[in-house]
């Protein structure tokens, strides 16, 4: 199948060979037609498709607090990079290739934003290729490639910023590519990218809190 545009029917095959979602799904080279051909064929964009080195990685739909987590971030980081004019938060689904052969979709990031473009034309995914901060909710089935896979992936092709959001922990690893381990926030998360007046400061109690709060409202996780 290497090489190939996928059918309906190889993605069956692919996925019972696949033990643990969010995993690697076979030892193979995948291209990025093939997992594009993917997403198009998933009208709900669930499960999620990514390739990474070759590699497809295939997420199943998240659970609710999932949802709710990468909203309540939203909630904060999209007015402050509005307010600092460093850029637009945004979540997934998305098809963004930062590094060519790539494609990746963060639940949560943060692109950098310039002047509004002379043409009316609406510009598409590929014009995306940086990213301020990339935001990375764990679920049961993604704790590996999101602190392996994903972290790799993103400190390589240089964005400054990688979070990774632990709901069970209430903790958010920060990971910047001229360190070697993860800060770990358990109080406060400050965030401060280049040229920015006044740092984004998150009380991540209160955050946390909320989180929960809302599952709880929806019958639990």
């Amino acid at each position: 199948m290497s090489g190939a545009i996928l059918q309906r029917g190889d993605l069956r095959l692919v996925l019972r060979a696949e033990q643990t979602m969010g995993m690697p799904a076979m030892r193979h080279r995948w291209t990025t037609a093939d997992v594009r051909a993917l997403i198009a064929e998933s009208p709900t964009h669930w499960p999620r498709y990514e390739l990474i080195d070759g590699e497809l990685i295939v997420t199943p739909a998240p659970a609710p607090i999932h949802q709710i987590a990468v909203g309540e971030l939203h909630l904060l980081l999209a007015p402050y990079a509005e307010r600092e004019k460093i850029g637009i938060a945004l979540s997934s689904p998305a098809d963004l290739e930062l590094r060519r052969g790539s494609i990746v979709q963060p639940d949560l990031f943060v692109a950098p934003a310039g002047p509004p473009a002379a043409s009316d034309e609406v510009p598409g995914w590929s014009t995306v290729t940086t990213l301020l901060l990339a935001v990375e909710v764990i679920s049961p089935s993604s704790v590996r490639t999101d602190r392996i896979e994903r972290r790799d992936y993103y400190m390589n092709v240089g964005v400054p910023d990688y979070w990774v959001v632990d709901l069970d922990g209430r903790v958010v690893e920060g990971w910047s590519p001229e360190r070697e381990s993860p800060t770990v926030h358990r109080a406060t998360l400050e965030w401060r990218p280049a040229g920015v007046r006044a740092a984004l400061v998150i009380d991540l109690p209160g955050l946390f809190e909320r989180i929960w709060t809302k599952s709880r409202r929806l019958g639990g996780r």
